[in-house]
C-alpha cells in the first residue's frame, strides 16, 4: 500500500549534490538522507516546522557527511529539536560520524513512521548503503545507482557493483531512484557515445536537455525509465552488448568495459 502521506524533498547542496528530507505529515517527523551541507537542510526542516527522528547516512565520502555536526546543532539549538538519531552501516561504522543505530544488509528499521530495508550496495566505497521505503516507492541509493549512471568504482569492483545493480534493479519498476548528485547531464552524453540505436534514450535526453535548462533537477528518476536507459543497468541486455562491440560477452564483462568507458569519458 502507498503511503500517501510521505512527501520526499529533493534539496540541492554544495555544487551538485542533492539531500533529501522524508516529511511524513501524519506523524509530523521527518528523516534526512545524507548531509552534504547543512544550510538547505535546516531551511526546508525551519519551513515545514517538522520533527526531525532519523539522519541516514548512505556511505562515508565528506560530501555526504561533512553537514552533519552543524545540522544537529541546528536541531537541537535554534529549532529546539531533541537529538535525531544518525543511522549508517555496522561495517563502515569506524569512518562514519558517530551512529546511535548501525545496520547491516537485509536489516528493516523504521525512519519517521515509516519503514525501510537496507541493502548493500558496495562498489563506489565499501560499506555503501541503500535505503528502500517500499510504502514511498523510493530508494535513496546515493552514489550506487544513478540517473542514466552509476558511481565511479573507488573501493569495490566491477563485480561488486554489477551485483549491487542487480539488486537495485530488482526492485519494482515503480519506484522512484533519489541518487546522490547531479550527473544525468554528463552520464547522458557517455550514453549517447555508446551509439545505441534506443529511441527511448533520444526521448530522454531531450526531456534532460530542457530540464537542466529551466534549473530542474532531473532526480529523482523513474526505475522503469532507468532500466530502458541506463547502461550500468543493461550491461546483459544484447542490443547494448551489439552497440558497445561485446555480443556474447558476459554481463559482467560488458559492465566491466562500459565502467572503464565511462571512467575515460
Amino acid at each position: 500500500m502507498v503511503n500517501s502521506n510521505v512527501t520526499i524533498y529533493t534539496l540541492p547542496c554544495l555544487s551538485d549534490n542533492y539531500a533529501y528530507v522524508v516529511h511524513n505529515s501524519a506523524s509530523g517527523t521527518a528523516a534526512v538522507v545524507d548531509v552534504p551541507e547543512s544550510g538547505p537542510l535546516v531551511d526546508k526542516i525551519s519551513e515545514l516546522n517538522v520533527h526531525v527522528t532519523d539522519i541516514f547516512l548512505t556511505h562515508h565520502h565528506w560530501d555526504h557527511i561533512d553537514g552533519l555536526p552543524d545540522l544537529q546543532a541546528a536541531l537541537t539549538g535554534p529549532l529546539s529539536q531533541a537529538p535525531a538519531r544518525v543511522i549508517g552501516a555496522k561495517a563502515d561504522a569506524h569512518r562514519l560520524p558517530t551512529l546511535d543505530q548501525a545496520v547491516s544488509p537485509g536489516d528493516r528499521l523504521t525512519l519517521c513512521g515509516i519503514e525501510g530495508d537496507i541493502y548493500d550496495v558496495s562498489g563506489h566505497t565499501l560499506g555503501h548503503l541503500a535505503l528502500h521505503l517500499p510504502s514511498a516507492k523510493a530508494v535513496f541509493t546515493a552514489d550506487s545507482l544513478m540517473a542514466m549512471g552509476c558511481g565511479r568504482l573507488f573501493e569495490g569492483s566491477a563485480a561488486q557493483m554489477w551485483h549491487s545493480l542487480q539488486q537495485l534493479r530488482a526492485l519494482p519498476q515503480d519506484t522512484w531512484v533519489y541518487s546522490g548528485h547531479e550527473y544525468t547531464a554528463s552520464n547522458m552524453a557517455f550514453t549517447q557515445s555508446l551509439d545505441e540505436d534506443n529511441p527511448a534514450i533520444a526521448a530522454r535526453a531531450a526531456q534532460i536537455t530542457e530540464d537542466r535548462a529551466a534549473g530542474r533537477p532531473t532526480v529523482p528518476s523513474l526505475l522503469a525509465l532507468e532500466m530502458q536507459t541506463n547502461p550500468f543497468l543493461r550491461a546483459d541486455d544484447p542490443a547494448l552488448q551489439a552497440a558497445v562491440g561485446m555480443a556474447g560477452a558476459t554481463a559482467e564483462q560488458v559492465f566491466t568495459e562500459i565502467r572503464a568507458r565511462k571512467d575515460k569519458f
